[in-house]
């Protein structure tokens, strides 16, 4: 197994991307800086209390439906790390998975050297266990963008974030060299309803516990799909979740300027320097 630090990263030519990102998006992105960790120490798999955080568990899916289709798509995973050279991975559920499937991926983010390993119906939990089990074995990337959460319907909003804050570690450590940008999650439900304010506080959460890491970044744009009298339009989540090919132009313009400017930087830069 060839770890990240063993790796020589390949120069890439990127040509008609700009390397700007316009004023309205960067209002938009918390950057992240170091700082020391909180003073209790605790881990993102212990709540208040030093209770077990059953969202930062690492496990895999449970073949329910016998054709273990799951499992088949984790191992094309781990076969992709070792024929590939990606600059960029994402991971996460369904959100992550789609995205491939519309023009947004083939015009803003193949360009740049990525992989998708997004699963639909993933929790915190399988993501977790999927990066421990091969999914970040012999590859480096510059940047890895997370999106998860919004499936751990088992799981209270801290929970939740305690679970995205546990992969968000992982990808640290595993990969010393890389920049995380964690994306928000997303309103759901075409009204206001609980699982809309669960999903807003787990990105409060968010901005208040992931600075302990570094190298951190929180891209939120939950905000852009809400409309003034409360709800969601069918011409963004045509099922009141899921973005429609409108949708993911919405989110993934300003992910794409943000993935490009962190990818302009040299490593030091990517190190030291927010963006």
């Amino acid at each position: 197994m060839m770890h990240c630090d063993q790796l020589t990263q390949r120069a890439r030519i990127r040509d008609g991307h700009g390397d700007k990102m316009s004023p309205e998006w960067k209002a938009k992105i918390v950057t992240l800086k170091p700082r020391e960790p909180r003073s209790d120490g605790r881990h993102p798999a212990r709540m208040s209390g030093d209770d077990l955080n059953p969202a930062a568990v690492a496990q895999p899916v449970e073949d329910a439906q016998g054709d273990d289709r799951w499992m088949s798509q984790h191992t094309r995973f781990v076969q992709e790390c070792k024929d590939a050279e990606p600059d960029v991975l994402f991971v996460g559920d369904s959100m992550v998975q789609l995205m491939q499937q519309f023009e947004v991926w083939r015009e803003l983010f193949s360009p740049l050297h990525a992989l998708n390993f997004g699963i639909a119906g993933d929790t915190t939990c399988n993501v977790l266990w999927r990066l421990q089990n091969g999914e970040l074995e012999n590859i480096c990337p510059k940047v890895v963008v997370l999106w998860v959460g919004t499936n751990n319907h088992e799981h209270t909003a801290e929970q939740v974030a305690g679970g995205i804050l546990a992969i968000a570690q992982l990808l640290t450590s595993r990969l010393p060299k890389a920049k995380i940008v964690v994306l928000g999650l997303l309103p759901r439900g075409e009204r206001p309803n609980p699982l809309r304010e669960k999903n807003t506080a787990v990105n409060g959460y968010l901005r208040s516990w992931l600075p302990r890491l570094g190298r951190a970044q929180l891209l939120d744009v939950s905000g852009d799909f809400v409309h003034s009298d409360g709800a969601i339009s069918l011409q963004d989540m045509f099922d009141f979740l899921h973005l429609t090919p409108t949708g993911y132009r919405t989110m993934a313009k300003p992910l794409s300027d943000l993935l490009l400017q962190i990818l302009e930087e040299t490593p030091e830069e990517r190190q030291v320097s927010p963006v």
